[in-house]
């Protein structure tokens, strides 16, 4: 990779960000098309967030992902957010138009493109399963409504099940009845009456990004045989991951959502359609 005086940049803001595969795939992508951009990981602590955004002008960077613990933080920063970004109140781009910086949010778009594409599942008219109310949580559960599913029932882990009941509300007051909604307490996440019904699950906790903390958070054998099962960690294939193969279930990790969202990043600093294939393969190389 040749850098000189005209090289653009882009990167990712986060905290920690050592297990970040974003500068693999997006700098292959930048070879692949010629383009002379170089992409870089920021370790940003979240005291250091607003001068870190102001460094995206003053250093005339083309633009940002952002990820744990910022997508919400960085919000207040930002000179503008997209109708979609606002919704989800959680910014994973920012793209510096001609010093104006713009937030948006391609996390949702991400998961469905892979959900679509890689797992051919269409979730128009499924009944949803969903544990986590981060950030990630807020794009999906959106992208999802938007969607067309049938119903969608969420918890959270008991330490954060405030945020879950923030969630529920906003979705509520966002999306009215178009959607059937569950709240569910976390002890009652295993029960077979709900789970036996459940057309597409989906964790979107970061539960199993490390070997230190991958339990199972629901037992796979509560499951219909015909659900289809989302994760979101990408850097590891998680124990439910692997408990879901083993009966035979249709799953799906979330390299894909890492990519899909990675290549819609891609395009708005770019303004070019993203080499696909060869980011899929600088991942799987990579792993």
């Amino acid at each position: 990779m040749k850098i000189s005086a005209r090289t653009k940049i882009v990167g990712i803001f986060g905290y920690p960000i050592y297990h970040s595969l974003s500068p693999i795939f997006h700098n292959a992508a930048f070879a692949k098309l010629g383009l002379d951009f170089i992409y870089f990981p920021f370790s940003v602590k979240p005291k250091d967030l607003k001068e870190a955004v102001q460094a995206i002008k003053s250093l005339d960077i083309v633009g940002v992902n952002v990820t744990i613990p910022h997508k919400e933080k960085i919000l207040p920063y930002l000179d503008e957010i997209s109708s979609e970004a606002k919704m989800i109140k959680a910014v994973n781009t920012v793209y510096n138009k001609k010093g104006k910086l713009i937030g948006y949010n391609t996390d949702g778009e991400g998961f469905l493109g892979s959900l679509r594409k890689e797992g051919k599942f269409n979730p128009e008219g499924k009944n949803v399963f969903m544990v986590g109310a981060g950030g990630v949580a807020y794009a999906i559960s959106f992208a999802l409504i938007k969607a067309g599913i049938k119903k969608l029932t969420f918890t959270n882990r008991e330490l954060n099940f405030k945020r879950a009941r923030i969630l529920f509300k906003h979705l509520k007051g966002t999306f009215k009845d178009r959607c059937q909604l569950s709240l569910i307490d976390f002890h009652k996440r295993n029960s077979r009456r709900i789970l036996s019904k459940v057309d597409l699950f989906v964790n979107a906790t970061s539960v199993g990004m490390r070997s230190s903390n991958d339990q199972l958070l629901i037992d796979p054998d509560l499951f219909s045989p015909d659900v289809f099962i989302y994760d979101v960690v990408y850097n590891r294939k998680t124990n439910f991951l692997k408990s879901a193969e083993e009966r035979k279930l249709s799953s799906l990790g979330g390299l894909g959502m890492l990519l899909y969202q990675g290549a819609l990043s891609f395009e708005i600093w770019t303004h070019r359609k993203a080499p696909m294939e060869t980011m899929r393969e600088a991942l799987e190389c990579e792993l």
